[in-house]
């Protein structure tokens, strides 16, 4: 539950949160089998499913060797399109994130991509001016949906009450993390990923856009 007025610190998913980027994703999946092994044969669902989670973790049904030039295709393919701009902003995001900050709110990063794949958008798109912290997926031993990337970003803004911290994200791995941790979690109204589902774990709020973050909290 939301404790109106305690929240300060916003943080923020990247993939199907802040940036339109899931169906590059499995795109760059289906392309990193096509390669490696010649097809793919995950579903769109399955592939979806671990997105918010490291990528070594979507390979970990395969041999150490497949899995090692699996990761290796897909990060290469997936470089290439985000720099050719095959990544933007979801519609509303950019204006939010400036409200949010002019009213004093801090704000944050807290994905499982590596910093060298994330910078790639977040300078094309000029993220960096909204945030105060980034966590990036090897800043911690435990990944989501452990908690432990939302307290490293809580230490680098000075404080371990995390009943101070809103987490708001598109997938379960998210939603998990939040409450690993004590933190609220708010589910983007846009995530493509199975709505009942989420549903069914009971986000803190559900949000049309990030304007109405200043409302909830």
């Amino acid at each position: 539950m939301i404790q109106k007025g305690k929240i300060d610190i916003i943080l923020y998913d990247l993939d199907g949160t802040i940036q339109d980027s899931v169906p590059l994703i499995v795109e760059s999946f289906r392309k990193s089998y096509e390669i490696v092994l010649g097809e793919c044969t995950r579903s769109v669902d399955d592939l979806k499913s671990y997105i918010g989670r490291p990528l070594r973790d979507s390979f970990e049904r395969h041999d150490k060797e497949t899995a090692d030039k699996l990761t290796e295709a897909y990060l290469e393919y997936n470089l290439k399109r985000m720099k050719e701009g095959a990544i933007t902003l979801f519609p509303g995001v950019a204006d939010g994130l400036a409200k949010i900050r002019e009213l004093g709110y801090k704000q944050g990063i807290v994905t499982a991509k590596r910093r060298s794949s994330a910078m790639v958008t977040i300078e094309q798109l000029d993220l960096e001016k909204y945030f105060d912290v980034m966590v990036f997926g090897e800043d911690t031993k435990q990944s989501k949906p452990h908690g432990d990337p939302l307290i490293e970003a809580a230490k680098r803004f000075g404080t371990d009450d995390m009943s101070r911290i809103l987490y708001v994200g598109d997938a379960s791995s998210d939603l998990l993390c939040a409450r690993d941790c004590g933190a609220s979690f708010a589910l983007v109204g846009w995530t493509m990923m199975p709505k009942d589902e989420l549903m069914k774990l009971g986000p803190d709020a559900v949000l049309t856009s990030l304007s109405d973050i200043p409302c909830i909290i």
